[in-house]
């Protein structure tokens, strides 16, 4: 395949798919943010519990 063909492919993939770029996804709720970001912490609390604990 060509350079030129594959320059033709992406501008027709551009193109096809510019009607679902236009619609954005509504922002998460603020809860949902919280519960990201709890959950995040209890991830890294865990690893540095079990890191502590391998040293132990």
């Amino acid at each position: 395949m060509k350079v030129a063909d594959m320059n033709r492919l992406e501008q027709v993939a551009r193109v096809s798919m510019s009607g679902f770029q236009d619609a954005e996804t509504p922002p998460l709720p603020r809860a949902s943010h919280l519960s990201l970001h709890l959950g995040a912490v209890a991830l890294l609390t865990a690893l540095a519990l079990t890191a502590a604990w391998q040293l132990i």
